[in-house]
This record gives structure tokens, C-alpha cells and sequence, in this order.
């Protein structure tokens, strides 16, 4: 028997959401950021972007292979060295003739690598802690999942722009080194873990048949659909899908405004600029967010604090209303904008992780949150697949005024779901 080591928490927590993280903003973000530098118009991108969520949004129908077949832990490692193949495969494909293709193919595989590890984490997370714990670092772990969306759509793409000083004509090769930089990094990750993840006592590796995989599909879906009344679940549903509807238009195309130019409605920032204002004061923001968020609810539970996380995760959303009109140029007031947004992410990214840790409790939890991600996915990629177009139809300016009207979906929806009051809070 394996000699149980007492690790911290903190020893793992950051890395693995890191880990979880990053393949995602690699998708929405830097994905965007890149086909746009290579000649791509804002309808394209959205569209065949928005495909690359598909494998997030299906990961419940393999999520029973990842309850049933080995341990949770074994899935984290072993998707986390295969996602540095892939990464390695979109750096390898820039720099031929069927870059677009190849991309595609290699961002899809890393996605489905991605959401597999995310079942993985998600259900190794809720085995290793208690229920308080898991409402204390909550907070943390959402903080580390945006950490590395801002490393990404800050630190990579100013790091890429650093690069096109050297390499102006050939911006391809630059991404593909960024690529290669991203292969290693999982690589690391990879080996860390390795050695420093726990064995959690639930999670017990337990052999299993094919009819027994498909058995648990079954069970999963019933038990998910029938934990609480028809009427009760259809509000859920609803909550899963819409709650981040304004978050799901504004993805892709605030950060094609924050890099466009002023000819065609944007701030045209450099993506150095575009890197330091989501990367630095951006970042600050949404560590402060998320860090308040998880000890608010931590400290009084979630249902005390609904409607306050509701109000951050969609008023903020404004500055991009304010900013489309002003066309600011002072780089600080533009951080500043971008703080205030991200700060309200923080807090109201909170309530969702928790209901829907909430949601998944009893049997099956790492499937029944696996269920609950995917169909928060869904709501995340088909508006997102249409915001392109909707931008190109309406404009930068009335089209940030769509997606302040859509903010009334997630108010209309979080009206209706029920919450235990004393879920998070410390006993």
C-alpha cells in the first residue's frame, strides 16, 4: 500500500485549475487573437472558434469512463502530458500550407483533452476535500482558472507581440513559438503532479466493463434529471444555460475590439498594450474578485450572497458600452475600465462554481458537475459562435448595448433556483 503524504492544499490547487484553465482561454482568446492577426474577418472566427467548445460542452457522455475506469488522479496526469503533445502539434502546423487545417484539428484534440482533464480535476477535487473546504478555496481555484485566461489573453499575446518586433513579416512562426513555450509548460505540469498530487482515499481505482460504463451513463442522466422536481430542474437547466449569456457574446469580440482599429470601431491596442491591460491591472481585479468572492460565501453561504454576485458578474459589463463610444486612448483608463469588469467577474464567477458544486452533491457528484459544466458550456458556445456576426451586423457600439440587454436573462434566471442557506458556510 502507498504511503499517504500530508500535501497542502495550496500545493496543488493553483497548478491543476492553472492547468484547467489555460487550454480554454488558448480556445476563446488567443485562438481569436491569432486567426485575426492571420487575416481572418470577426464572423469567421466566431464561428470556427466557437466549434473548438464542442468537446466541453459532450464531456458528460465520457465522464462516466473517467468515474469507473482508473482514478481521477491517473486521468489529471495523463491529460495534462497529452495536451502538451497537442499544444506541440498547433506550433508544428503554423508553418505549413495547411496551417488553418492543421490548427483546427490539433486546438480540437487539445479540447477534448482539456475537458476530460476538467472531469478529472472537478471530481478529484470534490473526493480530496470536505464540503467547507470545498467553499474556502473555491475562491482560489477560480482565481488560478483566470489567472491563466489572463496569462493567456495578456501575457502570450504580449509576449507574441514582443516577438513581431523581430519577426514582422512572418507572425505565423511567432505563434508557433509561443506553441512550443506552451508544450513545455504542460510538460512541467505534467511532472509536478506527478510527483505532488495525493491519492485520495475515495479515489479508488475499481475495474469495470463496458456494460457497466454504459450502466453508469444511464444512472448518471436519470439521477441528474431526477434529483429534484421536473419544474425545479427545468429552472436549473435554464440557470446552467443563461447565466453567463452576457459573458457568452462578449468573449471573442471584446477582445477584437480592444485590438481592432479605430477605423473599424476599436480601441486599436497594440498586443503589447492589449497584454498589459488584461495582464496586469485586468489581473488584479479578478484575484481581488475571486478571492472576496470564495470568502463571502465561505463566511455566510451562498444563498446570502446570490443576488450581490449576480449584480458583479453583469453591471460591469457597461464599460464596454462607455468605452465603444469614448474611444479612450490613455492605456491606464483603459485598465482601469477593464479592473472594474474583471473584479465583477470574479464575484459573480463564484456563484455559479458553487450552485453548481451545490447541484452535484450525493452520487455520481464528479459526473452530475461534469453534466453541469457542459451545459454551462453550451450557453457559452452557441451565442458565442453568433457573436461575430451580430457584432459585424450591428456594430461595436450598439452591439455592447445587446449584450447589456441579454444581463436581464441572467437576473431573469437566477430568480428561480433554491439554494440549502447553509451550503458553504462553516459549520
Amino acid at each position: 500500500m502507498m504511503k499517504q503524504r500530508n500535501v497542502s492544499p495550496w500545493a496543488w490547487i493553483p497548478t491543476v485549475y492553472f492547468a484547467e484553465g489555460l487550454p480554454n482561454v488558448l480556445v476563446m482568446v488567443v485562438s481569436v487573437t491569432m486567426y485575426m492577426q492571420l487575416g481572418m474577418s470577426d464572423t469567421e472566427i466566431g464561428i470556427y472558434t466557437g466549434w473548438l467548445q464542442l468537446p466541453w460542452v459532450l464531456k458528460f457522455i465520457w465522464s462516466p469512463f473517467v468515474d469507473l475506469y482508473r482514478t481521477k488522479r491517473w486521468w489529471v496526469i495523463i491529460m495534462q502530458l497529452l495536451m502538451g503533445a497537442s499544444l506541440a502539434g498547433v506550433a508544428f502546423t503554423l508553418n505549413t500550407p495547411f496551417w488553418f487545417q492543421g490548427t483546427m484539428c490539433c486546438f480540437f484534440l487539445m479540447a477534448f483533452l482539456s475537458a476530460t482533464h476538467d472531469v478529472a480535476a472537478d471530481g478529484y477535487y470534490m473526493l480530496e476535500l470536505d464540503e467547507h473546504q470545498q467553499s474556502l478555496f473555491v475562491g482560489i481555484r477560480n482565481t488560478f482558472y483566470r489567472i491563466a485566461v489572463i496569462f493567456g489573453q495578456g501575457v502570450l499575446i504580449a509576449l507574441a507581440g514582443v516577438l513581431q518586433r523581430y519577426w514582422s513579416d512572418n507572425k505565423a512562426f511567432t505563434w508557433s513559438l509561443i506553441f512550443y513555450g506552451l508544450a513545455a509548460l504542460f510538460i512541467m505540469l505534467w511532472l509536478w503532479h506527478g510527483y505532488i498530487l495525493p491519492h485520495a482515499k475515495a479515489d479508488a481505482e475499481r475495474p469495470s466493463s463496458a456494460h457497466e460504463v454504459l450502466q453508469g451513463l444511464k444512472d448518471t442522466l436519470v439521477t441528474f434529471v431526477t434529483k429534484v422536481p421536473w419544474r425545479s430542474f427545468v429552472f436549473v437547466l435554464l440557470f446552467l444555460l443563461f447565466y453567463r449569456l452576457p459573458e457568452a457574446m462578449l468573449t471573442k469580440m471584446c477582445a477584437t475590439f480592444l485590438q481592432r482599429p479605430a477605423s473599424e470601431g476599436g480601441l486599436g491596442l497594440s498586443p503589447i498594450e492589449f497584454g498589459i491591460a488584461n495582464g496586469t491591472v485586468g489581473l488584479a481585479g479578478l484575484l481581488l474578485g475571486g478571492i472576496v468572492g470564495g470568502w463571502l460565501a465561505s463566511r455566510d453561504g451562498l444563498k446570502q450572497w446570490l443576488w450581490p454576485f449576480v449584480c458583479a458578474i453583469t453591471l460591469p459589463d457597461a464599460v464596454y458600452v462607455y468605452m465603444s463610444y469614448a474611444l479612450p486612448t490613455n492605456l491606464v483608463f483603459i485598465s482601469s475600465c477593464l479592473f472594474v469588469e474583471q473584479f465583477g467577474y470574479g464575484l459573480g464567477f463564484t456563484a455559479l462554481t458553487l450552485y453548481m458544486l451545490y447541484y452535484s452533491q450525493g452520487k455520481y457528484k464528479t459526473s452530475h458537475y461534469a453534466l453541469c459544466t457542459a451545459i454551462s458550456f453550451l450557453g457559452l458556445m452557441l451565442p458565442g459562435m453568433a457573436s461575430g456576426w451580430l457584432k459585424d451586423l450591428l456594430g461595436y457600439q450598439h452591439f455592447f448595448i445587446a449584450v447589456m440587454l441579454f444581463c436581464i436573462v441572467t437576473f431573469a434566471v437566477t430568480a428561480f433556483i433554491k439554494i440549502d442557506p447553509a451550503f458553504g458556510k462553516k459549520e
